[in-house]
């Protein structure tokens, strides 16, 4: 069986019958035309031809361009579940991949904003959103419920109409793996959606033939808001302050994340708000607490 058309069968199982995020299957898409190039530069075009050293020979192509080795282990994790694919459908007798191994990452420490940046990012927004400007009013909204409730970007896009309860103060979004769950947003947060759903969210309908009926949030044209939208006006506000490291909307995210644990926030409760499945990834805000507490402390006792 030629590879390409196996490709192509493991990218539509995976976006139909396995509930996959189209994130998660936009990566595996990737990874594996990335590596359908590689295998047919190098002669192999059928599945027979896919041994152990073409996807080794693969994977180190790609370290000598300097990927990252987190980026190299979703390689490897996306090399093996495509193996495991093929297995059971018994179109190759066993999968090589299941041989690999990720190479070992550091697991570095996300960016946070300390508590007067993002109350300065969020206060520049209220601002803005006094003109009532329906652009501003929508990206008041869009800041203030990154930070209030730590959604991801995806779910904050995805977020419909019908999943917002302003007298509960909750919005009802779709996580990974297609979970969904109910996460609260403070008084701040739902002031500036309620401002956006009673003037900017009409505003920018009108704009559109055929506005997206069931969106909460909407992008000029009346589409439901994108992602790149919501990472532009990201960067945007986090290019003014002050530090180091990625500008995208993750960062808001773990900021309250780690400012609802210095709060004291159970821990348990966090993950819940965050969705995650493994208690494990939630605990990297607990290291970025102690390495905050530490640092202060380096800089302000006289015996540090």
């Amino acid at each position: 069986m030629e590879l390409a058309a196996a490709i192509e069968g493991f990218i539509a199982a995976v976006r139909l019958e396995y509930g996959y995020s189209e994130h998660t299957v936009r990566a595996y898409e990737r990874d594996l035309r990335s590596f359908c190039d590689f295998a047919e530069q190098s002669g192999a075009t059928t599945l027979a031809a896919c041994d152990l050293e073409l996807m080794r020979g693969w994977l180190w192509q790609r370290q000598q361009h300097g990927l990252a080795p987190s980026t190299l282990a979703r390689n490897v994790a996306t090399l093996k579940s495509f193996g495991s694919w093929l297995e059971r459908r018994r179109l190759v007798p066993g999968s090589p991949a299941s041989r690999l191994r990720a190479p070992k990452s550091r697991r570095e420490l996300p960016r946070v904003l300390a508590d007067e940046q993002i109350t300065r990012i969020l206060d520049r927004a209220a601002r803005l959103a006094e003109s009532g400007d329906p652009d501003q009013l929508r990206n008041r909204a869009v800041l203030e419920l990154l930070y209030a409730s730590a959604l991801r970007v995806s779910e904050l896009c995805a977020l419909d109409l019908d999943g917002i309860d302003r007298r509960e103060r909750t919005v009802r979004v779709l996580g990974k793996g297609g979970k969904e769950r109910v996460v609260p947003l403070g008084g701040p947060a739902a002031s500036a959606l309620g401002a956006y759903l009673e003037a900017g969210r009409p505003a920018l309908a009108l704009r559109a033939e055929q506005p997206d009926a069931a969106a909460c949030f909407l992008g000029r044209r009346g589409a439901r808001l994108g992602t790149n939208a919501v990472y532009r006006l990201v960067a945007r506000e986090l290019e003014r302050e002050p530090g180091g490291g990625p500008r995208g909307p993750h960062t808001l995210r773990h900021t309250a994340a780690t400012h609802l644990l210095n709060g004291g926030a159970d821990l348990r409760v966090v993950q819940e708000m965050l969705g995650h499945a493994s208690l494990a990834s939630t605990q990297v805000y607990t290291h970025v607490s102690t390495e905050r507490l530490a640092e202060s402390y380096r800089q302000a006792h006289p015996r540090a």
